[in-house]
This record gives structure tokens, sequence and C-alpha cells, in this order.
């Protein structure tokens, strides 16, 4: 195994060509083959069994994107975009473990002590411990405006307020969790802490369940007076919003927008297969030109959104300025793409692909979450838009 120097976040990590193609034919095996008999049992049983947690750690899917230094396979991150769109092909519960586990250190590595790095961040690659995002809260947004409160008592912070649809917030070993120093407004005030899951004064609502991507656990969490080490505050005060936004969310958004090519893919090989198959009036339906046009159309549409979101994570690699608006672009055509390519691929399976028993139907249902993962696209349109004007009004002082 070969990796370059790296820098704190690993975008300076690469692993030879050779290597790499091993590891994306044994992930493509693994998605086509165990990833589809898991498949079945989620659905089965609307939960992700500890042996399927088991079995990804131990072919090492879930701390592949870190550098070698910390435990992780070294892969770039335009690398692991590849095997994230795999991955996206198989059940979205299963994508969402490998992305969440595979990105959240990320977020706090260039901000952490080293001994922060050895007790947390190493932990998480090694995927020892399970670490959920937790930003969003029920009475606002995802950013500036945070409510979630903490005042520091010598040695402790005590943390007060509610945050909401917290993937894995109900069986994670910490949350990361943002709240605003108390009397403070702005993203100046923002902390970011490593937050024990039974920290005292802390009360977990189970919200698991959804429309789709069954098995995946959400939370709504409430906290009075919860004791926070300062200790487990990662980097300084006022840092918080940069490292949700800039550490995590930024690439993170990036691989949403190529989990929803992945997702188009398998919907789109479903819809190939089954027009291929059903024959009417003595003719597979692939042969009548409705069908056709919407499978030509599917394929532009995925193609179009991949090449964006590779443009997007080869500018995130090399710490482009226009990255974060690029990362918001991606996700905002890739989602949009997804909903088309879903809705056409199960129009061609007709009444079939209504039923629970076409695989069609559970990838319609996953797709529609995406849209909401890591922002809503109205979201992503103010991020573009303020880019844009910024843009305008420094060239017109220029």
């Amino acid at each position: 195994m070969t990796s370059s120097p790296i820098t704190l976040d690993g975008r300076g990590s690469r692993i030879e060509q050779p290597e790499y193609d091993a590891l994306l034919g044994e992930v493509t095996q693994w998605v086509q083959g165990p990833g589809e008999r898991w498949s079945e049992v989620i659905e089965q049983t609307d939960s992700v069994p500890p042996a399927l947690f088991a079995e990804l750690k131990q072919h090492g899917f879930l701390s592949m994107a870190a550098p070698v230094e910390l435990g992780g396979r070294g892969l770039a991150f335009t690398q692991w975009m590849g095997l994230m769109e795999v991955f996206s092909r198989s059940h979205a519960s299963i994508r969402m473990l490998v992305h969440v586990l595979n990105g959240t250190w990320r977020a706090i590595n260039p901000y952490v002590t080293q001994e922060q790095r050895e007790r947390f961040v190493k932990p998480m690659v090694a995927a020892d411990t399970l670490v959920a995002f937790t930003l969003t809260e029920p009475g606002n947004g995802t950013g500036a405006d945070l409510t979630c409160t903490v005042r520091r008592e010598g040695d402790v912070y005590l943390l007060n307020g509610r945050k909401h649809l917290i993937t894995f917030g109900v069986r994670c070993d910490h949350w990361l969790l943002f709240a605003r120093l108390e009397g403070t407004t702005g993203k100046d005030g923002v902390v970011a802490l490593l937050v024990d899951r039974h920290a005292p004064g802390a009360t977990v609502e189970d919200t698991s369940h959804t429309m789709g991507v069954h098995g995946t656990d959400h939370a709504s969490l409430t906290f009075v007076d919860t004791p926070v080490p300062v200790a487990q505050r990662v980097g300084d005060e006022g840092e918080g919003l940069a490292i949700a936004l800039g550490g995590f969310l930024t690439p993170s958004r990036i691989s949403v927008a190529m989990s929803c090519v992945g997702l188009a893919e398998r919907a789109q090989e479903l819809a190939v297969e089954y027009a291929r198959t059903r024959v009417t009036f003595g003719k597979p339906i692939a042969a009548r030109q409705a069908i056709a046009f919407s499978i030509a159309e599917n394929e532009a549409d995925i193609q179009a959104a991949k090449q964006l979101t590779l443009h997007a994570a080869r500018e995130w690699e090399r710490d482009a300025s226009e990255a974060p608006a690029l990362s918001s672009m991606a996700k905002m055509i890739a989602v949009d793409m997804l909903t088309r390519v879903t809705d056409k691929a199960l129009q061609v399976h007709g009444g079939v692909g209504y039923w629970q028993t076409s695989p069609i139907e559970r990838v319609y249902r996953d797709a529609r979450a995406q849209r909401f993962e890591e922002g809503t696209n109205e979201i992503q349109k103010t991020v573009v838009a303020r880019e844009i004007f910024a843009r305008a009004s420094d060239g017109a002082r220029s």
C-alpha cells in the first residue's frame, strides 16, 4: 500500500491505480452479492443488524477514506467518490453507514489536539466508535441561527436545547454537536462538542420510522444542563460553524451527490432489465419509442450529474475556493436528476413497480430522502446565489 503526504483533512492521500481497481472490484462484488441479501434483511426487520455492521467493518469498508496515518486506506477523495457511487447502488442504510463513518472524522481532524486525535479520531476511523453529526434543530435552520446553548462552569460546559433529525442519534457513541455560547449571536459564538451519548440530562427520542431508508436510526434530542467536559470541545470557541460547514458539509454534499448518481444508476439498470424482458403485443417494451426515449433521457441525466459531481470532488481535493459552491451545485443537480430518473424508471415498470416485491419500489422510496440530506435544494440554491453575487461584487470593486 502506498500513500503520499497528507493534509489534516486527508486531501493529499492517494493509492496506486492497480490497488484501487482491485478495491473497486471487491466493493462491486460485495454490493451485488452479500449487499443485496443484507438489503432484504433490512427491509424485513426495519433495522441494520449488528452482524452487517461487523461485516462492513471486517472488509474495511468503514475505514477507506481516511489517511493511512489515521488507520484508513488512504484513498483520494475522488477515488472515494468512485466507491461511493457503487455503494449507493445498494440499500440506502448500507450507503448511509459507509458514508457517515468514512466522513465524520474529516470534520474534526484539522481542529483536534493530538490527545483528542488518539481518543476520538482514530477510533472513528477504525469504526470502533460511531459519531453522529448533530446540527439540525426543530425551531430554526442549521447555521448561525442555532439556539442550542452552552455555558461554561469551570472545566465543563452545561448544554441546553434541542436537536432533531439526527441520523444515528440513537445508536451512536458520541454526538458531534454544535451549539452557541450563551448570550452570543452569529457564527462567532458557535462551538463544536463531542457529547457522550449517555451523558446525564440528555433525553433521546427514537424517530426512526421513515418513508424510506429503513433500518437507519434517527433521533430527536433534548438537553437539560447536560455536562460536557471542556476537553471534549473541538477547536476553539467560535470555530464551530467552520467545522460543521467546511469540514463536513462541503465534502459530504459532494458525497451525497455521488450517492444520487449511484442510486440513479441502479434505477436505470432495473428499468433497462425490465424493458428488455417485458413483452407486449409480441415485442419487448424496449422496442417502444416512448420507453426507449425515457431510458435515453435517464442516461444523459445521470452522466451530466456525475461529471459535475466529479468536478466538485476534484476542486475540493485541491482546496479550491469554488469547492463549497460547487458542492451545493452538484447536490442540487444530482438530487433533481435522481427524482426524474427514478420516476421514469418506475413508470417503465408500469403497475408492477408500485409493489414492494419489485426492487424499483425500494429505490423510489429511498431516493426521496436525498432531497433533505445535507440541506434541501432551497438551501443549496441560497449558497450558490450568495457566491454568485459575492463574486459579482468583488469584480465591481476591482
